[in-house]
């Protein structure tokens, strides 16, 4: 049985669970307390705190984990990404107070104090840009830490800036990005099936996701103007229609951001029957 190391709560777990089950993962558990839960017939989830997810990986108390990459990227330890998830985006910033004289961290002042949730990551950044700092780890709030004097600068979560603004803090860059990530001690991919094909399930969902499958009966004589309006995936597919005369049926994956400006297209072209539907799955 693999076990994977699943967040227990917020919404990286909401979403890490609707992706697992759009892959034919659902969660089988006992109880909305429960620890543990099946997931199929090959993997056992286990709940934990994101942040503890890569120890479990890495420790081997878990096979596999979701977590985000900023978690992973903290705990120092030797993991594999073997997905990005793509949901749970934020970015790990360095700010100052809005009235702060400083306009690059170039301009921060030897000695300066730095509070964050992300030790590691900060001493390591500041390191890399050849800038001596005294990193102030804490356990949460960092933005409050400039206006209470505990620190000059902050380095923090942020996924639109908004929360920073709020409290007058002013972004000077950006340190990493962070989305959710499946991860795995480094080969074990490599070594097991159920890992490669759990790989491939959850990459074809993410893949359908933002994609729409759409049919119509198109004029034939309108088909090379219609690949255009469909070049899809490797374009559109083309089937003769029995008794169709002089109509053809073409399929094709589409963006579904688009999908309107494509139906409108397609109705100027003289197409008829126009079905659109979504996809669950789709492999390249």
């Amino acid at each position: 049985m693999i076990r994977i190391a699943l967040p227990n709560k917020g919404r990286l777990a909401d979403e890490t669970r609707e992706l697992l089950a759009e892959a034919g993962l659902e969660l089988r558990s006992v109880g909305d307390r429960a620890l543990t839960a099946q997931l199929g017939d090959d993997f056992q989830a286990i709940f934990v705190r994101a942040q503890d997810i890569p120890e479990f990986v890495a420790d081997g108390a878990a096979h596999l984990g979701v977590t985000g990459l900023d978690l992973v990227s903290e705990s120092g330890r030797t993991l594999e990404s073997l997905i990005d998830l793509t949901f749970g985006r934020c970015r790990l910033v360095v700010a100052v107070r809005d009235d702060a004289d400083v306009r690059s961290v170039a301009d921060l002042k030897p000695g300066s104090r730095v509070a964050t949730v992300f030790p590691r990551v900060a001493a390591q950044h500041f390191k890399s840009r050849n800038l001596a700092v005294e990193v102030v780890p804490v356990s949460g709030a960092a933005e409050v830490a400039p206006h209470l004097g505990i620190a000059d600068v902050v380095v923090d979560l942020t996924s639109t800036g908004s929360t920073l603004k709020v409290n007058g803090l002013r972004e000077l860059e950006t340190i990493l990005v962070s989305t959710a990530h499946l991860i795995a001690r480094p080969g074990l991919a490599a070594e097991n099936a159920s890992v490669r094909e759990l790989v491939t399930a959850l990459e074809s969902v993410l893949r359908a996701r933002g994609q729409r499958y759409l049919m119509a009966n198109v004029p034939r004589a309108a088909l090379e103007r219609v690949r255009e309006v469909l070049p899809g995936l490797n374009g559109p597919t083309v089937i003769d229609i029995l008794n169709g005369g002089t109509y053809v049926a073409v399929h094709a994956v589409v963006g579904a951001s688009t999908i309107y400006r494509t139906i409108a297209a397609l109705k100027a072209l003289g197409a008829e029957g126009i079905l659109v539907t979504r996809i669950e799955r789709l492999m390249p």
